[in-house]
């Protein structure tokens, strides 16, 4: 009989300490924000249909985030 324990798959990628992804978010939502502001000041200022600038940044946030950890 052969011990598989020895010789398993590897991980498939290494955990990343939550303190160090929510601190990357904030950071990413916080220089998002200013942006999105604008962005929609200008929608309104063009008359297009607008979004909540807080959302706005946490989609960004959201989807620029795991990318960084990706890398």
């Amino acid at each position: 009989m052969s011990d598989h324990t020895a010789n398993g798959p590897a991980p498939r990628h290494q955990r990343v300490p939550r303190a160090e992804y929510r601190i990357y978010f904030a950071a990413i939502f916080v220089a998002a924000l200013p942006f999105t502001l604008a962005a929609t000041i200008a929608d309104l200022v063009t008359g297009h249909e607008t979004k909540d600038p807080v959302r706005r940044a946490l989609a960004e946030a959201r989807a620029i985030t795991p990318h960084i950890f990706s890398a």
